[in-house]
């Protein structure tokens, strides 16, 4: 590309006050920048929720936990752990992962998260339900 032309993957949005959406394990949702490689978003859970459980099909994710605090449960194919979430961690959820999180104390949990490849939108079946490792409330 010449110098003189603009790059027209440059991008820019603030965190919207309101989410986008609610992704399909019940977390809300606000869409950031994407490149070709990979996809941004901040996802947030309220306090003491729990989120529904699932695995991606085609995607793995890394998370960096900016506020709250809570567990990641995460399973594969040979392990399975839970993980305590607290600001400043950064966890991956590999592509085929199950995985579930859950914010605890009176905070909601805040956490922004790169998809790689970027999330496939349009695409109804990229994340799978999968039995919980914690019960969802109704």
């Amino acid at each position: 590309m010449p110098a003189d032309l603009p790059n027209p993957s440059f991008a820019a949005r603030r965190l919207p006050d309101k989410p986008d959406t609610i992704a399909p394990d019940g977390s809300e949702v606000r869409v950031l920048p994407a490149l070709d490689g990979g996809s941004a978003a901040h996802f947030r859970l309220e306090p003491n929720m729990v989120s529904r459980a699932g695995r991606h099909r085609t995607v793995g994710e890394i998370w960096y936990i900016l506020e709250g605090r809570g567990e990641m449960w995460r399973r594969d194919s040979v392990r399975e752990e839970v993980t305590s979430l607290a600001p400043g961690l950064c966890l991956t959820i590999p592509v085929g992962t199950s995985f579930q999180f859950r914010a605890a104390g009176d905070t909601p949990l805040s956490m922004f998260a790169v998809t790689m490849p970027p999330w496939p939108g349009g695409s109804d079946d990229e994340w799978i339900e999968v039995a919980p490792c914690w019960p969802v409330p109704a």
